[in-house]
């Protein structure tokens, strides 16, 4: 199988493709930048979210282009990274999660592949379990393998950024239910779900959400607690990778009606 991974903020690289070529793939919404390499006997394409050195914000990710380009290269499943903050006093930073569920806070992004022209028509993907259960597996598993605990599921928010919440939005998103807050996880786990690819995000706890520590949210925060963590996160994505198996049958892959 070709196995994916999506590294978010701090996760640059991994094993082998860190050294790799960067190939530019054309895909029919702009152009993705990958890399390729044979990692845990799988061959493996590493995609940076924000581009190579960090250089795209969260709003201005081109996420159709991202997950269009992994399609194309015949990639099965897709392992995501993701820095979040956390809702919970009783998530700490440095904590792993596996997510989930979702909810969408994003205000102007393009949100789906299926905007209703002629040649696709009207479609409407189900995400009533957005996470494929076997590539969450994949990661718990791993965590436990290389001495880690993985919290085996939560909410994401995702909110639209690049700013970081209001102590009021904090209060608000945690009355709804959401355990945690980014800025990258939609629509990127949307569109992996339109094309049937199986879809997981590793999400590390980076900061507390505004509001519920006495230090205020910062980039720099989340680049430092990423840093001190990015051993354990590369460690797990490996031990996920070494686990990963063909899932003709999931039910990430059915066609969408």
């Amino acid at each position: 199988m070709r196995l994916a991974i999506i590294g978010g903020t701090g996760v640059y690289g991994l094993a082998d493709a860190r050294d790799a070529d960067p190939k530019h793939i054309v895909t029919g919404y702009g152009e993705a930048q990958v890399r390729r390499a044979a990692i845990a006997g799988h061959e493996v394409v590493f995609l940076e979210r924000h581009g190579a050195g960090h250089r795209i914000p969260p709003h201005r990710v081109n996420y159709r282009a991202n997950i269009a380009a992994l399609k194309a290269l015949d990639c099965t499943a897709v392992i995501a990274t993701n820095a979040v903050g956390s809702l919970r006093r009783d998530l700490l930073p440095g904590t792993l999660v596996a997510a989930d569920q979702f909810l969408d806070f994003t205000k102007s992004r393009p949100l789906t592949f299926f905007d209703g022209d002629d040649e696709q028509g009207v479609k409407h993907a189900d995400v009533t379990e957005p996470y494929c259960p076997s590539v969450r597996r994949w990661l718990i598993a791993g965590a436990s393998e290389v001495g880690e605990t993985c919290v085996d599921g939560g909410t994401y928010l995702c909110a639209e950024g690049p700013r970081f919440e209001t102590a009021a939005e904090i209060r608000l998103f945690a009355q709804w239910g959401a355990d945690m807050v980014g800025m990258t996880g939609v629509p990127e786990v949307v569109l992996a779900r339109e094309v049937g690819l199986c879809y997981a995000t590793l999400c590390l706890v980076t900061n507390l959400g505004a509001g519920l520590s006495d230090e205020h949210p910062s980039h720099r925060e989340v680049t430092e607690l990423m840093d001190r963590r990015l051993q354990v996160v590369e460690a797990v994505l490996l031990a996920a990778v070494s686990r990963a198996e063909d899932l003709p049958h999931c039910s990430c892959r059915k066609p969408i009606a």
